[in-house]
């Protein structure tokens, strides 16, 4: 199983997370048998009853810190504290997705090259 974390949980986070959760036989699928599972959704708010309420962590730590995390999305826009959290999750070895096109026209060529440094992806697109 493929661990990811979410960082942000506004209309594009919260819509990835939906995506994952609603197409895990498609995904599987694609990617040869193995299931994406979204293991935290890092978010400042609460959101009580709510499915993502059993993943929500608020403290970008326990992404960072948990080796069974490979995958980080980044949902929140702006640069920071993206930056700060994406360049974590890189130095960390963990491949990061963001449609934050303000992050990546700002700090997109230092984000690819810590990825490359780290053996991880960075990848974007809006």
């Amino acid at each position: 199983m493929i661990q990811m974390a979410i960082m942000g949980f506004g209309t594009i986070g919260s819509g990835v997370y939906d995506v994952v959760n609603t197409n895990r036989d498609v995904i599987r699928k694609n990617l040869g048998g193995e299931e994406l599972d979204v293991k935290y959704v890092l978010d400042l708010r609460e959101f009580p009853g709510k499915p993502v309420e059993k993943v929500l962590v608020h403290d970008v730590n326990t992404i960072m810190e948990d080796p069974e995390v490979k995958i980080v999305v980044e949902t929140m826009g702006g640069v920071e504290p993206a930056f700060t959290f994406v360049s974590r999750a890189l130095k960390a070895g963990k491949s990061v997705a963001t449609s934050n096109k303000e992050l990546v026209a700002k700090k997109g060529v230092e984000l690819m090259e810590l990825a490359k440094e780290n053996h991880a992806s960075f990848l974007f697109g809006a």
